[in-house]
């Protein structure tokens, strides 16, 4: 939003690993003195496992429209923690049954 870095969006490889298949790859959100963003993080999955729609930069969920952008929707879950709980209590439930993401993850 403004000039400042607040953080940034990183991209890991999993080149070789004991306990992890080789070449896997995540992406996420490290905030500057907060670590690794949660709000972030449950965006990414909530779309990846279909609980909220991306359509082009705007995101929804059911009927209800979070925002335009990513940025706008974290502070609106961060605003809103009753919504934060509802999405992640699904995420969570859907990642029980089915730990594959329906739209293939990164």
């Amino acid at each position: 939003e403004g000039e400042e870095s607040t953080g940034n969006r990183t991209r890991v490889k999993v080149v070789k690993n004991k306990v992890a298949p080789p070449f896997k790859i995540a992406e996420f959100d490290i905030l500057y003195g907060e670590g690794i963003s949660a709000v972030g993080e449950l965006i990414d999955l909530a779309v990846e496992f279909g609980v909220v729609k991306k359509s082009g930069s705007w995101f929804s969920y059911g009927q209800e429209k979070l925002g335009q952008g990513r940025e706008t929707v974290k502070k609106a879950l961060r605003e809103d923690p009753a919504l934060y709980r509802k999405i992640h209590a699904q995420v969570k439930e859907l990642m029980k049954g089915n730990p594959e993401p329906v739209n293939g993850g990164v």
